[in-house]
């Protein structure tokens, strides 16, 4: 499957382009100019847009982040003060993002991506005014979940990328929506510890509920439908009324493609086949699950850490964020900088042919990298370091965090070409469901052990996956011939 087209199999695109050549009756864009092709959009109005993503990604990740340092406040104001529930009030959101892909996806490609953007983001407002007005924990637990599930922007906002630019310039677009949630990890903690000290928390969550009704504002009056699908077929429908001519169809109308919800169960569970096929799949979805996990551990224990031990305000815990998010942003730089170079390289030595694996370098680098890291963060305020020190290493964990998470989904593109939306999916899906429960596991054990050997096991137990990327370097190839979804498979 294309990346742009996720849930159209490539059989079907070769047959839609079949028809379109052979048919004189089937609508489709002009090839001498088309208003209506997205492709052929104003490119001022097309970067409108992409400005309208990176908002609407710049808003999805303030909600997510910004209850971090908030959470133990949130919890025991909402009469639970177990730090279960304040973990599980942080990681709720990843197990609504577990499911979201499998339905969303889907549901834009029998509806297009208007409707669906317009109804998730709409939905998205209304779980957020739910636990903005919520007096009891496990419903605001509850909304959380629930937001997280109609979080659009993660699977919509490459795909209408995709629609709107040629493949040359998806990596210019991209880069600019992808920058957003950065921006949001980095003010979401800074603007909430500040805002619950002075004016409550809750404050907090109504920000975040007037962000998401600017989106829905700019959605509603500047957003147009990108995907062609839906386009071809309100052609076809206005030009049937003009002529008179009730034999135009589109070609997607003449194959007798799966309709309705037939055509959603077979999208929806694509994933699932494409990963219990795949070994290799597997592997790097348990080694991708372990690792975004480290995040949650380390975002739900931090603040505590800043408060407790070095006695920082609600305020100073939001900017002590600061550097965790810079690492990030270095890691990122750094590793879109070498990611291509060592590819390059390894394709030259291996007589210009060029391997998936050849991509994984850079995670093999992070794998070690993140639990010590980590490790090192427990044992900070253990032995009683100074807070720079403490600042410091979360800047070397958020780099080592890209390091170890970002070249996975481009090995995953790579590996899995035209399944690769299928593969991503199940990628997401897997580290969703890890990152809402392991937490909750790691933080008791970290209570009863102590920060410093708490987190060595959880570090011991990163080392023992680290080895994953590296026999995935040295056997991948030979592993991905026994399924039919990696490139050079079977089939």
């Amino acid at each position: 499957m294309d990346e742009t087209n996720p849930l159209l199999p490539d059989t079907t695109l070769e047959r839609v382009r079949e028809i379109e050549d052979a048919r004189d009756d089937v609508v489709e864009f002009d090839s001498s100019g088309d208003a209506e092709n997205p492709l052929e959009w104003a490119p001022a109005y097309k970067w409108t847009i992409v400005g309208l993503l990176a908002f609407m990604a710049f808003t999805v990740t303030f909600t997510c982040i910004s209850v971090v340092p908030i959470a133990t406040r949130i919890t025991t104001d909402l009469g639970d003060p177990r730090k279960a529930s304040s973990v599980l009030l942080v990681t709720i959101w990843e197990l609504g993002e577990a499911a979201g892909p499998l339905l969303i996806g889907p549901l834009s490609e029998l509806f297009g991506r208007y409707p669906v953007m317009n109804a998730a983001n709409i939905g998205f407002i209304g779980a957020t005014v739910l636990a903005a007005l919520c007096q009891k924990a496990p419903l605001f637990i509850a909304a959380r979940a629930l937001t997280g599930l109609v979080v659009a922007t993660n699977v919509l906002n490459p795909a209408i990328v995709g629609d709107m630019f040629i493949t040359e310039q998806h990596g210019s677009a991209m880069s600019l929506v992808q920058l957003a949630p950065i921006t949001g990890g980095a003010i979401g903690p800074l603007i909430s510890g500040a805002m619950a000290e002075t004016i409550g928390w809750r404050s907090v969550v109504w920000l975040s509920v007037g962000l998401a009704c600017i989106c829905e504002l700019f959605l509603l009056t500047c957003f147009r439908e990108t995907y062609k699908v839906p386009i071809l077929r309100r052609k076809a429908a206005r030009l049937r009324k003009e002529t008179g001519d009730k034999a135009l169809r589109t070609a997607f109308d003449l194959i007798g493609e799966e309709q309705g919800t037939r055509k959603l169960w077979v999208a929806m569970t694509r994933p699932v086949v494409v990963f219990i096929d795949s070994f290799v799949l597997q592997l790097i979805s348990l080694f991708g699950a372990m690792t975004f996990s480290y995040f949650y551990v380390f975002s739900t224990t931090y603040p505590d850490i800043l408060m407790q031990t070095y006695n920082l305000t609600s305020a100073q815990t939001g900017l002590s964020f600061i550097p965790l998010t810079g690492g990030s942003i270095v890691g990122t730089l750094v590793c879109n900088s070498v990611l291509d170079r060592i590819y390059i390289m390894l394709r030259d030595a291996n007589n210009g042919v060029g391997r998936p694996e050849y991509r994984l370098p850079v995670v093999i680098v992070g794998a070690f990298a993140l639990p010590l890291s980590f490790t090192i963060y427990g044992w900070v305020p253990e032995l009683g370091l100074p807070l720079w020190v403490m600042l410091t290493i979360s800047g070397i964990f958020g780099f080592a965090m890209n390091f170890a998470f970002m070249p996975v989904f481009t090995y995953v593109v790579d590996a899995f070409g035209l399944y690769s939306a299928s593969a991503i999916t199940a990628l997401i899906v897997t580290r969703c469901v890890a990152a809402t429960f392991f937490p909750l596991a790691a933080v008791s054990l970290i209570k009863q052990l102590g920060s410093g050997f708490g987190c060595s096991v959880l570090g011991a137990i990163g080392l023992a996956f680290a080895p994953i990327p590296v026999l995935i370097y040295f056997f991948g190839p030979a592993w991905r011939q026994h399924s039919r979804y990696t490139k050079g498979g079977s089939a």
